[in-house]
């Protein structure tokens, strides 16, 4: 997306198909009802727009923008935190493998994304060369964590959740952690190659428990009901 001149007002990122605001409160009530809150994997990602810093400039991003690509979509509790510092600084660290795997990463929070230039130039660069290479969205109304069912209502956070999308838009995997415990990037990578192993043979294969790339993976079918063990055991899991 194009740099947006930057002026004091409070830019607020949007959900695709969220009802515009209310002024009646009993009717807001209402509205927000009928909005559908949280994502499914098998299903269509919500699409945002949000205000973002990006290799030092101040832009918007847009998460249909990257259809076609897989999206890794990381929310957080806050820039400045202590595990998203190891986290997010794992995720740029491999960056470049995430890239060559056609893999996109966009990081949300509710910070705005002044905030994110002086995590990224007074921390994270001292983590990860360069600092951080993908877009720092801007969640500070909170409209894209709700969407994705993430956000904590009564912390005024959204929570550390990772979503895996497809190149159609859909959530193939996700995960949501609480604050004190680091997830591993080499078993973010390692479900990404599954899925999309599992999207090249266009649904005939399967990736059991443990799956690397060049191991075998399952044929699910008749022929493979109750007969699992012939061509899998759990010795096989590295």
């Amino acid at each position: 997306m194009a740099d947006q001149p930057q002026g004091c007002a409070r830019v607020t990122s949007s959900v695709s198909g969220t009802p515009e605001p209310v002024q009646n409160i009993e009717q807001a009530s209402i509205e927000k009802k009928e909005v559908s809150m949280g994502v499914k994997v098998g299903q269509k990602a919500p699409d945002f727009t949000a205000p973002a810093y990006y290799k030092g400039a101040f832009t918007t991003v847009k998460l249909s923008d990257f259809l076609g690509k897989w999206v890794l979509v990381c929310f957080y509790p806050g820039d400045f935190t202590f595990v998203w510092a190891t986290e997010v600084s794992a995720v740029a660290d491999k960056y470049q493998e995430l890239q060559k795997l056609g893999v996109e990463v966009i990081s949300v929070s509710v910070d705005s994304h002044f905030v994110h230039k002086m995590w990224n130039d007074h921390e994270l660069v001292k983590m990860v060369d360069g600092g951080i290479p993908f877009h720092m969205a801007a969640d500070q109304a909170g409209n894209v964590g709700r969407a994705f069912g993430v956000w904590d209502e009564s912390q005024g956070i959204e929570l550390r959740g990772r979503f895996i999308i497809d190149p159609d838009g859909v959530v193939q995997g996700m995960e949501v952690l609480t604050p004190p415990v680091g997830r591993k990037m080499a078993e973010t990578i390692r479900q990404v190659k599954a899925f999309q192993t599992v999207r090249a043979s266009k649904g005939a294969e399967a990736t059991p428990a443990g799956w690397e790339p060049g191991q075998p993976t399952l044929k699910p079918g008749p022929h493979l009901v109750g007969k699992v063990w012939e061509v899998w055991n759990p010795k096989m899991e590295k």
